[in-house]
């Protein structure tokens, strides 16, 4: 072989080499993204993954989330490497705007450097364009003013990357790399301040995502997942099952249809082992753990032979129970001996003092799987009175739950019309206009010291 033939092999394996770097980096990217659960919010159901026009509610109005394909008219396509970093970590857009927190950038500023490079390789690379624009977010006043979000930051916004542990091992440091950074565990599972930012001291100690309840997932022992060995914990994020335990529904069941269940064996396990040194936040309410709760339980008999009342909203808990749920979770509410429909005790839903993933299984039902097209039970939200749902959920919570739990129609009604009504927008624009009365006083009372100087 001459030096000629030589040196066009080497060439050739450099370029082989290159290519294949820049798939792995690629591969890499796409996985990252996809422990980032990026597609379940910037993406439709039914439509082009990462296309955006998805409206996520907060307290102060729906956020529509973007269009993040490589589009160069309607995506990020004309994004650097340095404007993709700072829309991820800083929360800046490559115009300069800011964006609301609903986009985890605060726990995207974690991601290491090397991460984001992946990521964005992956983007402009292997994701297909998609040239249709998306409607722009109009919250009210002030929040539309996007620059107010400057002074939010300066608040609240740790912007340094992860720096590991040293007094940890590697599989608690990943962990934690993880769950705080990109799977964002935080922006569900902390509670947040009147601003709507997380409360770092209560890390992980359970929060509200529209009207569905992210649970405590601290180690505590009746509160959180303190009860819950690690295999179990690894058995739920990668198919949203623990028998026994609980079910995925709403929110999580999105976060491990999209992303958990894609994360290799090593990942979950480092997630688990995190969450379970995670400080214990513990609710007073809870005596005992939220899955220990409950019995086997049978009153059926009771009702053999009487008539159902002219009025549905007068049925029984046991009449409600018998028409709509016995079928599927049997007499006892024991479930299908497989496991494949579950017990009614010993599971969180029944169990938690907050009952609001429990009227929300009962409202929307449970929906699994990409495009929610897995369903595994109806909703009964066009069946179902607020009172029969409030009848029946007091039943379930009585006998196979959490017997302290007390539902009203009025708190089924308030569920069905999407959670509690926020005043953070009025009281923001009362503040405002506080602060310009007292700006107008000062200046008068300025002028008039200037005149009588």
């Amino acid at each position: 072989m001459n030096w000629k033939t030589t040196s066009l092999t080497t060439l050739m394996l450099v370029a082989l080499n290159v290519s294949a770097a820049d798939d792995a980096q690629i591969k890499r990217g796409q996985y990252l993204s996809t422990a980032g659960d990026c597609v379940a919010c910037h993406s439709l159901p039914g439509g082009k993954p990462f296309a955006g026009g998805l409206e996520l509610p907060t307290p102060i109005g729906d956020i529509i989330a973007t269009n993040i394909t490589p589009s160069k008219t309607a995506g990020i396509g004309n994004y650097t490497l340095e404007q993709f970093s700072d829309a991820l970590r800083k929360g800046i857009r490559a115009d300069g705007k800011h964006l609301y927190p609903a986009m985890p950038y605060t726990a995207y500023a974690k991601v290491s450097d090397q991460d984001i490079k992946d990521m964005y390789a992956y983007f402009m690379n292997a994701v297909e364009p998609v040239d249709t624009p998306t409607k722009a977010t109009d919250l009210p006043f002030p929040f539309n003013i996007r620059f107010s979000m400057a002074a939010w930051n300066l608040l609240f916004l740790d912007d340094k990357v992860f720096v590991p542990n040293e007094s940890q091992d590697t599989e608690w440091n990943r962990g934690a790399y993880l769950v705080q950074g990109l799977t964002h565990c935080g922006t569900c599972h902390t509670p947040r301040n009147l601003l709507m930012a997380e409360e770092s001291s209560k890390e992980l100690a359970g929060g509200d995502v529209g009207t569905w309840h992210a649970p405590n997932i601290t180690s505590d022992l009746n509160s959180g997942i303190g009860g819950w060995d690690s295999s179990e914990l690894v058995a739920y994020l990668k198919t949203g099952e623990t028998l026994g335990k609980a079910q995925a529904a709403g929110p999580m069941a999105e976060a491990v249809d999209h992303s958990l269940q894609y994360l290799e064996e090593g990942d979950l396990k480092a997630i688990a082992a995190y969450l379970k040194a995670v400080p214990a936040r513990h609710n007073p309410a809870d005596s005992k753990p939220v899955y220990a709760l409950g019995q086997p339980y049978d009153d059926l008999a009771s009702i053999r032979g009487v008539s159902l009342p002219a009025d549905g909203d007068k049925m029984t808990g046991a009449q409600l129970y018998e028409a709509y749920c016995g079928t599927c979770h049997q007499d006892r509410g024991q479930g299908s001996f497989e496991g494949g429909l579950p017990s009614l005790f010993h599971n969180t839903a029944v169990g938690r003092s907050n009952p609001d993933n429990l009227l929300m299984v009962i409202l929307e039902g449970v929906k699994r799987g990409a495009d929610g097209q897995d369903i595994r039970m109806e909703g009964f939200a066009h069946t179902l009175s607020d009172q029969q749902v409030a009848t029946l959920t007091n039943y379930l919570t009585t006998h196979f739950g959490n017997p302290d739990v007390s539902v009203s129609a009025a708190k089924v009604k308030e569920v069905r019309a999407g959670g509690p009504t926020s005043h953070l927008a009025a009281l923001a624009q009362g503040a405002i206009a506080v602060g310009v009365i007292v700006v107008i006083l000062l200046l008068i009372w300025w002028a008039r010291r200037r005149r009588q100087s």
